[in-house]
């Protein structure tokens, strides 16, 4: 049995790889990203999702000080409930994205 082989072209001449070497890359192009190369390279989901939590309610205490009229306060309660509620989506779709 053959292993599978993949022909890649590059400016006109071709690679060809077997899929055992496919599996060995790196998932970022080094490339693009430097760092990958030299560290970890990865993101921080928990401290995305308490920096919102905390921008959300910095949101809200906006209400607090001397506003004259009441459009200030409209916008500031709008805004809040809108970050809130993508926070709340956000969390919803990642514990129902693996059923899907």
């Amino acid at each position: 049995m053959t292993p599978l082989v993949n022909v890649i072209g590059q400016e006109g001449r071709a690679a060809v790889s077997s899929s055992s070497e496919l599996d060995k890359r790196p998932a970022v192009d080094p490339h693009e990203e430097p760092s990958a190369e030299w560290g970890w390279h990865g993101g921080f989901p928990k401290g995305v999702k308490i920096a919102g939590w905390l921008s959300t309610l910095a949101v809200f205490g906006l209400l607090i000080g001397n506003h004259h009229g009441r459009t200030e306060n409209i916008w500031v309660i709008l805004v809040g409930l809108s970050m809130a509620a993508l926070l709340i989506w956000d969390q919803v779709r990642s514990r129902t994205s693996w059923r899907r």
